[in-house]
């Protein structure tokens, strides 16, 4: 495995993402289908991994994306904007006043507590992200001399929205490799996408392709075997138990398949609860592995820890600080993100920096 080579800091931006922004409406403390208010946010998978670069880390993050123009993708900007993410690359698409052609992506999220898991329901079809093809949008002018990234993410959700979505996903990718930009992908396998085009068998021919052209590859144990068709040995259906002997094996079995891969990395969480899970990480890095035991944590809000995970992964890697440093920063802003409603991290760099120490939960005034 080769090293991951990182831009100097001369490009415009720290970060581009590459995916779907949806309106979050949140029952808080209640259900979907009983709750009489919502709160809202803004999130999606691969944009919740530019905002946290942003927001926690202070960098400069892009999202590249599309939506309906009309009152719901204004507010959907307008998070997109109290996030510090820069909007330049929002493709706007005329409405056409109900829907019929093109909308804004609703996602009705609840939390889950103890013995309830968290569960969702998306409301996602014909949205203007969806609908994009290749040549929508200038990469060269993008990626190219005057602008420049010095980190390209996407991943498997956007992937599944359409057969269009994964060839933009790819043409994307092209130029960010003929421009020298590191490329990272979360697998993020969601049933939910890919049953009605053709199950696991399509997720696995498209991203079988796309990883081929990715550097930083992320997921867990249920994305590496639904989306590319590697299981890992000895887990239970529930995955109660993560064996790492397992998981070295699956990292290393992906790595060799994909040789072009520089970095492969897995959260580790067991959900004892819905408001209690064990979590970690593991990695596989220029041939080494690193590991992140697992700790119990306290869970306020499940959605975006992985997202939260990468965006403090891939801080390490431009911050230079070295793998276990990456490894573990990832672990510790995934875990804080958890703590907060809503898909996108309110942690602040001092506090990832703290629980990387151990630091403990006490008042800090």
């Amino acid at each position: 495995m080769n090293t991951i080579q990182i831009p100097d800091s001369a490009r415009r931006w720290d970060c581009l993402s590459l995916g779907e922004v949806m309106l979050r409406l949140d029952p808080g403390e209640g259900r979907i289908h009983t709750t009489r208010h919502f709160q809202v946010w803004e999130g999606g998978g691969e944009y919740n991994v530019a905002r946290g670069l942003r927001r926690c880390f202070g960098l400069r993050a892009g999202v590249v994306t599309a939506l309906a123009e009309n009152a719901v993708g204004r507010l959907v900007e307008d998070f997109i904007l109290q996030g510090g993410v820069d909007t330049s690359f929002i493709r706007w698409v005329p409405y056409d006043g109900v829907g019929r052609t093109v909308r804004n992506g609703l996602n009705f999220t609840e939390r889950g507590y103890g013995v309830r898991a968290a569960a969702g329901c998306s409301d996602r079809g014909h949205t203007a992200i969806s609908q994009v093809k290749p040549g929508d949008f200038d990469w060269e002018a993008i990626f190219g001399p005057g602008n420049g990234s010095r980190w390209f993410h996407t991943g498997g959700i956007f992937a599944a929205l359409s057969a269009s979505t994964a060839e933009v996903a790819v043409e994307a990718m092209d130029a960010a490799r003929k421009h020298g930009t590191p490329i990272s992908y979360d697998l993020n396998f969601r049933d939910s996408l890919w049953k009605s085009i053709g199950g696991k068998a399509k997720a696995q021919e498209v991203n079988r392709e796309i990883v081929r052209k990715v550097d930083l590859l992320l997921g867990n144990e249920e994305d590496f075997s639904a989306m590319l068709g590697v299981k890992i040995k000895g887990v239970s259906e529930d995955f109660a138990e993560l064996p790492i002997e397992g998981y070295k094996e699956m990292l290393r079995e992906v790595a060799a398949l994909y040789p072009n891969l520089k970095l492969v990395a897995s959260t580790l969480r067991t959900a004892h609860t819905a408001s209690r899970n064990a979590w970690g990480a593991i990695a596989l890095y220029e041939g080494e592995i690193v590991h992140v035991p697992q700790r119990d944590i306290d869970i306020l809000d499940r959605v975006g820890g992985g997202d939260s995970f990468a965006s403090g992964l891939i801080y390490g890697m431009l911050a230079g600080k070295g793998i276990d440093w990456a490894v573990l920063c990832g672990v510790a802003h995934g875990a804080l993100a958890m703590t907060t409603p809503g898909d996108t991290s309110m942690a602040t760099l001092a506090e990832v920096e703290r629980g990387m120490k151990g630091g403990s939960a006490r008042i800090a005034r």
